[in-house]
């Protein structure tokens, strides 16, 4: 990484905002389902603009609700050694997605390679003014007050104090209320959708446990890194995490996708007091792809903040994801196994 880039971000990291305001909407005045889950339809996945949400993963925001709809996540290292999803949603709607939590540049690069509306609780100045200047809609739940941005605190939410003690896991949200008040204020849900390729299921076995390990050289704590293991009956992967199943909170079922992915990239930090990381999103690196229980071998590219992330095989063919929810990890080098 360039001196100037690890300048700009320490730039970036210095201060943290911690007031806001944002519009408050309670679960029982909303007119959804709260067990909402939309029959999958592969064909929508080319079309629509998605939804990127910010969820929580620290223990006391466990167990997470909506994650097993999202048709994309990624997961990647926050503060602490603790990680945090950007949930990718369009072919299904999910009625509670959360504990809805802050934004940070990697989180925001990483949603605008959708070109999304990209939902989050907030984050400080620095932050605020780097995803304004990406060019995409951005609905958050706090408003800056620094004056850096233009963004204010649009984004639909609730509290639930039954779910947590500790007021940064206790709020929710909705993808049905975030497009509606996206129409509201005049965002387009007209988008390209996810810009994967994909194919249909070619089950053949043969990887059954695929390890992943979040740690970095400043922070390794115990309960983040995840297993995926082979579920040959539904050709597709059940999560754990720290050990125990991954389950969603509102139905009690373990989390299945259908494609891992695991990304290596450069990971620094803490960069700033705040403890916060410096995960690098464009260029190139590594890529290990499973599906089918399988694993492939190959590299990831991106040209910009605003290009997609291309996944390529080891011939440098691009590698098509069976049709369905994927999770991506990003990891530093050497932190993925298999068997």
């Amino acid at each position: 990484m360039k001196k100037t880039s690890i300048v700009f971000l320490v730039t970036v990291l210095a201060v943290m905002l911690l007031s806001g305001t944002a519009m408050l909407i309670k679960p029982e005045s909303a007119s959804i389902s709260r067990n909402c889950s939309d029959v999958f339809n592969p064909a929508a996945m080319g079309s629509g603009r998605p939804v990127a949400i910010m969820v929580e993963n620290s223990f006391a925001a466990r167990p997470q609700s909506g994650l097993y709809l999202a048709d994309v996540v990624f997961e990647i290292i926050a503060e602490y050694g603790i990680t945090r999803f950007v949930a990718v949603f369009n072919t299904r709607d999910a009625a509670i997605v959360g504990p809805f939590r802050s934004a940070r540049p990697h989180f925001a690069e990483i949603a605008r390679s959708f070109d999304p509306i990209y939902c989050f609780f907030g984050t400080y100045p620095q932050c605020y003014q780097y995803i304004e200047s990406m060019g995409m809609y951005a609905m958050s739940a706090m408003k800056d007050r620094s004056g850096l941005s233009s963004i204010t605190g649009i984004c639909p939410y609730w509290r639930d104090w039954s779910r947590s003690k500790v007021q940064e896991h206790t709020a929710f949200t909705s993808t049905l209320q975030i497009k509606q008040r996206a129409q509201e204020v005049g965002y387009s849900l007209d988008g390209a959708g996810i810009p994967f390729e994909y194919k249909g299921d070619t089950p053949s076995g043969g990887v059954n446990n695929i390890y992943v390990d979040f740690g970095t050289a400043a922070y390794a704590p115990k309960g983040f890194n995840v297993n995926f293991k082979y579920d040959a009956a539904s050709n597709s992967y059940l999560r754990y995490m720290g050990g125990k199943a991954h389950t969603d909170h509102e139905t009690g079922q373990i989390i299945s996708v259908k494609n891992v992915v695991v990304l290596t990239t450069d990971i620094e930090g803490p960069i700033d007091r705040y403890k916060h990381m410096y995960v690098r999103t464009t260029g190139s690196g590594q890529g290990f792809y499973f599906s089918d229980g399988q694993a492939v071998q190959g590299t990831w590219e991106r040209g910009g903040v605003a290009n997609p992330f291309v996944f390529k095989d080891g011939s440098g063919n691009v590698y098509r994801l069976n049709a369905g929810n994927t999770w991506v990890c990003m990891v530093m080098p050497g932190k993925v196994g298999w068997e």
